[in-house]
Formats: C-alpha cells, structure tokens, sequence
C-alpha cells in the first residue's frame, strides 16, 4: 500500500474553515445573548439584539445588491450603528470603509471616489459634511456621476432638524434594516485573504494612500489585543478611541470575542462635538482638526464612566492621556474605584505622562503600529520593573518593546523582505526597540543627530508645558538647531513669553545636552492631523518662515 505524507491530508468542512471575526459575534449571542453588548445613552443592545441587527443590516444591504466587491463607506463617530457596520457589511460580502469624520469635505470627496462607495451611512450630524464631499465629486465627474445610496443614522442626542433636511434630500434613515431579516444566512468568506475593511493614512505629505485588511488579519488583531492586555470576557470598554481610525484598533471584532460591553462616549458627559464643525470647503485641514480634536474627549467624562459604569479598559492617544493627567482636581475622581487599563499609541508617549498616570492608577500598556500593518511592537511590561523607581518603570515603558504575537505574514508590504516605516530606533540589550524619531524628524546641528522626540520629552517635564513638539530651525552656526512649539498648561502666566521661553531653556540645558536645548521656543496650540498627530511639516514651514537663528556678536 502506498503511504502518503501525513501533511497531504486534505483540508474539507469537518477540519478546516477561514479565519473571521464574524463568528466572535454568533458565539456571543449564543453564550452571553441577555448580556449588555451595546450602550449608547439611553439605548442598550444585548449581543443577541446586536447580532439580530447586524443581520438585518446585511440582508437590507444584500436586498440592495450590496456583496462581495462592494465597499460601503461610514462616516459616524461613535454610535452603535458604526459598530453594527463592523460586522453587518462584511456579513453582506462587502468591504467596510470608515472616513475620518475630522476631514474637510474634499478630502472626503477623494476618498468616496477612490473607494468606489456604493452606500454611504452618515450620522445625522455629519450629513452636511457629506453633501458637500458629493458635491464635489460630482463637480469634478464632469457630467458621468453616480452618487452613492446615502443612509442617515438618526441620533436622539442631535437637532432632529438635521435628520428632517436629510431625509429631504433624498437619503433612507438607518432603520431601514428593520425591512431585513434578522435571521439572515449570512456567509463566511471562502478566503481569509478577502478583504474585511478598507482604510486610509493621514494624507499629510499627499493624497491619503489607501490600507485594506483581510478577515485573517483582523481576526489576529482581535484576538492579540485581549491576549497582550489583560483583558478578560466581559470587560468594560469606554469607546474613547474612534472606530474610523484603523477600525478602532480592531477593538470591535475583540468585544465580541469577548462578550464585553462597549460604552458609547455619550454615556459619560464627552461633548456632542460635531454641532461645532464649520463644514466649510475653505477652512485648513489643521485647524479643522486641532478644533475638533480639543472637542472630542474630556477628562471628566472618562473618570465619570469609570465610577459610573466600572469601565476596566479604554485606549487612547498619548494626547488624551495628557489631558487626563492635566485635568483639574474637579473632574477627577481620585484614588480611582479600581485599576484601569489603558492601551496608548498613535505617537510615541512622553515618559513623563505615563509616569503621571501611572501615580494616578492606571495601568498603561504602550504598543507602537502604522496603518498598514496595524499594530507591530508591544511593550511588555516585566514583573521585576514593579520595583524600580516610578521614573525608571516610565522610561522603560516609553519604549516601543517587543514584537506583537501574531504571525510575521501580518506585517504590512515588504522591500526585500523588510517593511520600511521611516523610523529610526535602537534595540536594547533586553531585546526592547525604542524608537528615536523619524528620519526627517532628525535634526542635524554641526554635524551632531539630535532626536526631536528627545528633546520633547525633556520638555514635556517642565511645569508649564502642555504640549510640545520640536522640529528644525536654520542656524547660521550651526547649520540647524531645536525649535520648540510649545503649548502652556492652562492658568499659565503668559504675559512675559520672552522671560518664559528663557526659564524653558534654562530648565532644558539642566536635563540634556547643551546642543539639544532649543535656541527658539514659540508659544500656542499645535497644528494636528484629523487623527490628532502634531502636523511637523507644518511646523517646519513655520521655523523656516522665521528665518535662521543669528549668528551671536559677542
């Protein structure tokens, strides 16, 4: 008899099935379905509701001629509609596209169009914002425009007046999925390679490049998050991370998987902040985003919802972990009932802000990724780091550490086997990457590297500092030299900015190197992307507008 290898033993139904995180939500309705899965201000949703609508969303959609090869684009912050779309349009067989709601219209514009959007689901706040990105569309198509099907969620918390306009011109509310059928068949992918999300990049040096995920990757990234983070089945999570940015970190699929509680922001006092937007076609992209980004989450809110509702996890960007710790004793709640995990990335955090809320008592676990590949490095903490100073336990913590667990496949596009992401780092004799800066991040001053993100976080140390970032000014010396832009901490005597500017870089020239310190501080708030990251080539045209640092005369 011949005998065969033993790994030519054929995959079928009974041995084999593609990775999705689709099936995280059938099994949480089986197992936890009267568990809350969903709260939005006065809504709940148990996961057998939510997985009953998600259905209902992927037969409407398919009634619609919506499947594979489609992509159905969102633009919504929070709400549980943008997370029932997280499981309803890939249930459907198309590819969800979450916009940024931070963009300005034509920047949306680009996106629909490039993405080739069929459905477009909107929040009732963010109709207008829409419209206009249509408009544009339809401006540029010269005649050959097939508008996308636009459906509007309505949201309790919002001017129904919006919602009436909307309807007027022509859009379905969301609650048409109450036409579709709740016991929709819907089917896994054959392949774990086809597409479940669609995303962009920032866009900051050009027009934003499109990333796509496939069901295999997100499955991975759903189940590494808990795995990496002590989360366990039925954790609090207060939706403090947008889901438009990476598919919150594929954080919808992971409370699924683990039958947890997703707490919308309306449920702890965050500002509806959309009623503030100037939908305008001509207001810059940074201020756009830096006023949003202000409006977006409060302090307040997030140790209300942990007192309230016994949150035990959120993730955020370093930026809102600097306005918890900054928060007035007024909108804290201190000691906090009980630890609280925070999952921070999106920039590199500043020691000195994971030390602060390290003292406060949350536990902050520091990851390091990009768009394409999603999340890449975790710093995992040690247990004998419990017993080193708190300083030391920050510094460590800075570091972007060690390679997350999913296979090396996950890791975004390669050259020669590599994927480039412009950083530049060091490796540690523990075997911990710290990443220094970005390569055109690097200042050179007479011949000397100095890292910008360095010099930051010394300068997130001082008292007055709120925010900082530093870039390359001119230097007739010395060829370049740190320009830091600063922003001060509220209640911050601002009157004598000279005599400021010198107290910052006397304090500096007592923490680092004298080549490091800045030879130009300049005060106010920071341009930022729609993701909330400091906009450096914008703050490199500034120093250059400022014209070189003189050569001194004495």
């Amino acid at each position: 008899m011949e005998m065969r290898d033993i790994d030519d033993l054929p995959k079928n139904a009974a041995n084999y099935t593609a990775l999705t995180p689709l099936w995280f939500l059938e099994r949480a309705a089986t197992v936890h379905s009267t568990r809350k899965a969903v709260v939005h201000g006065s809504r709940t949703y148990t996961w057998i509701q939510t997985y009953q609508r998600c259905r209902r969303l992927a037969s409407a959609l398919s009634k619609r001629s919506i499947g594979v090869g489609c992509s159905v684009a969102t633009i919504a912050p929070n709400v549980p509609a943008l997370y029932e779309a997280h499981f309803g349009i890939p249930m459907s067989g198309a590819v969800i596209n979450t916009v940024n709601i931070r963009l300005n219209a034509s920047t949306i514009a680009f996106l629909l169009g490039h993405s080739q959007s069929t459905i477009l689901i909107v929040d009732q706040e963010f109709f207008k914002l829409a419209e206009n990105a249509l408009k544009i569309m339809k401006e540029k198509s010269q005649g050959d425009f097939k508008p996308p099907l636009v459906i509007v969620v309505a949201d309790e918390n919002c001017d129904p007046k919006t919602l009436r306009y909307a309807l007027g011109q022509g859009a379905i509310e969301y609650e048409f999925l109450e036409r579709g059928d709740p016991d929709f068949a819907w089917k896994p992918p054959h392949d774990e390679w086809k597409s479940i999300a669609l995303g962009y990049t920032s866009g900051t040096t050009g027009s934003p490049k499109g990333v796509v995920l496939h069901h295999r990757g997100a499955y991975l990234m759903a189940l590494s998050n808990p795995l990496i983070w002590g989360m366990n089945e039925g954790a609090i999570y207060l939706w403090t991370l947008p889901m438009f940015h990476c598919n919150g970190w594929c954080f919808p699929w992971t409370l699924a998987a683990l039958c947890g509680t997703n707490m919308s922001p309306t449920v702890c006092g965050f500002e509806c902040f959309a009623s503030y937007y100037d939908h305008s076609l001509l207001l810059p992209m940074s201020l756009f985003a830096s006023v949003v980004h202000a409006l977006q989450v409060t302090a307040k809110g997030v140790y209300s919802a942990i007192e309230k509702y016994g949150v035990t996890h959120f993730c955020a960007a370093p930026v809102v972990l600097n306005t918890i710790v900054n928060a007035p004793p007024e909108d804290t709640i201190l000691p906090l009932p009980h630890v609280v995990r925070v999952m921070t990335a999106g920039a590199a955090p500043p020691p000195s802000v994971l030390a602060a809320m390290s003292q406060k008592g949350f536990r902050v676990t520091h990851t390091y990724g990009l768009s394409e590949p999603m999340v890449l490095r975790r710093c995992a903490w040690k247990p004998e780091w419990d017993s080193l100073p708190l300083e030391t336990q920050a510094r460590l913590n800075a570091r972007q550490g060690v390679r997350y667990i999913e296979p090396k496949s996950q890791r975004g596009t390669f050259a020669d086997g590599w994927f480039h992401s412009g950083d530049l780092g060091v490796k540690h004799p523990d075997g911990y990457i710290e990443v220094k800066d970005r390569s055109k991040d690097i200042i050179i001053s007479g011949g000397e590297n100095i890292s910008s993100m360095e010099v930051e976080n010394g300068l997130y140390t001082h008292p007055a500092v709120l925010e900082v970032s530093v870039v390359a000014r001119a230097d007739e010396r010395w060829g370049e030299s740190p320009c830091a832009f600063v922003t001060l901490k509220p209640g911050v005597e601002k009157l004598n900015e000279k005599w400021l500017a010198e107290d910052i870089m006397k304090f500096c020239r007592s923490k680092m190197p004298a080549y490091w310190v800045p030879k130009s501080v300049i005060f106010g708030p920071l341009p930022k992307t729609a993701t909330g990251k400091v906009e450096k080539h914008v703050l490199r045209a500034r120093a250059k507008e400022l014209g070189p640092v003189k050569l001194s005369k004495l």
